[in-house]
């Protein structure tokens, strides 16, 4: 471990709460299992002890699987408002050392962007968590383009976390959903965000993907194949490896050497950010991919500093210390006009290739 992040500590994105009033209302519905995972038990006090163990100064919290709505909206508008005000709470109680991502009715367009507008304004959350799929209907869906427009209106960061969509949970595969099946679910939903526009019509609004981005990083090369199909480039007109490279990645239960290859390869640890995962990555397992990621050999020192802590203050430069540097988020605009020439001028290339891909 760098001597900075000893000092500093890092801030992890990918820590989940486990509040009383959502336990209770899981357990009451007969849910004890997350994606084949326990719901754990868990307490602020819990969390500050293992952050103290890996050296985490702040981490910014989030509600995981399966969200708030289990059947009745407006027992899910109840549910997220009180879960937000808790992480609110949770935050004002240890100054520093929690900030949070706030939790939205989904997939309820017009309630999440009520509380999203509350959340975000009032409470000041430090972003949102959006679910990569809610009831089977996934990000970037039209339906819920109220929604990108507020959040795009407030430079909101948005953090994906995987759900078990109803296909992945009718397979009958004997593997536990949050091994293998949670994972298609963050891809499908940052492929669809692009593939909608949404990416294009947004740029304010900054996306971190779960779990080093699921299955993304090892497919990129296959997805940007789509700029040669018109029915995914209208909506990606900069080029799809343009967007993908535009997601941040958290190194939450993907700190092996090939996850991370492949992804620093795709993005640069400029990119990079670190997540535990707990309580349900529990602390042994926080305690092994800390040393994990120290001892990979595709970083760097500096690497090390900018995923740890350095990538995450760009983002919320609240969290800063002292006289330390911030980097600012980076700041994208839509298509410039002379990509648009550029794309204009390919257009009969791309013709062609869609023309021989139908024969």
């Amino acid at each position: 471990m760098t001597n900075t992040v000893i000092q500093q500590g890092r801030i992890d994105v990918h820590h989940h709460i486990v509040p009383p009033i959502f336990r209770q209302t899981m357990l009451e519905k007969g849910i004890e299992k997350v994606a084949g995972a326990p719901l754990p038990k868990w307490s602020p006090a819990q969390s500050i002890d293992i952050m103290d163990q890996i050296g985490t100064q702040t981490a910014i919290v989030s509600l995981s699987a399966p969200g708030v709505y289990f059947g009745n909206v407006q027992e899910a508008c109840t549910l997220a408002r009180e879960v937000n005000e808790y992480s609110a709470q949770m935050r004002q109680d240890y100054p520093k050392r929690f900030g949070f991502f706030a939790v939205l009715p989904m997939p309820f367009t017009a309630e999440s962007c009520a509380e999203a507008i509350y959340a975000l304004d009032v409470l000041k959350a430090d972003g949102i968590v959006l679910l990569g799929s809610t009831h089977g209907v996934f990000l970037g869906d039209a339906r819920f383009e109220e929604l990108m427009v507020e959040l795009n209106q407030r430079k909101a960061m948005v953090f994906i976390h995987p759900n078990l969509h109803e296909s992945s949970e009718q397979l009958g595969l004997s593997t536990p959903g949050f091994i293998l099946e949670f994972l298609p679910d963050t891809t499908r939903a940052a492929v669809n965000l692009i593939t909608s526009g949404v990416m294009e019509r947004y740029p304010d609004i900054q996306f971190i993907l779960a779990h080093a981005g699921g299955f993304l990083p090892y497919i990129a090369w296959r997805v940007s194949l789509g700029n040669l199909m018109p029915e995914m480039n209208k909506n990606a007109p900069q080029g799809m490896l343009t967007y993908i490279k535009r997601f941040y990645f958290d190194t939450a239960l993907s700190t092996s050497p090939y996850a991370m290859s492949a992804l620093n390869a795709l993005v640069g640890s400029e990119r990079i950010l670190f997540g535990s995962d707990f309580p349900f990555a529990p602390a042994p397992v926080s305690h092994m991919q800390t040393k994990n990621l120290q001892e990979l050999d595709v970083f760097n020192e500096q690497d090390l500093y900018r995923i740890q802590r350095g990538n995450a203050l760009g983002l919320f430069p609240q969290y800063q210390q002292g006289d330390e540097i911030v980097t600012p988020r980076p700041i994208y605009q839509h298509e410039s006009f002379g990509n648009k020439f550029k794309r204009w001028m390919t257009q009969p290339i791309v013709a062609i290739a869609d023309k021989k891909r139908q024969q």
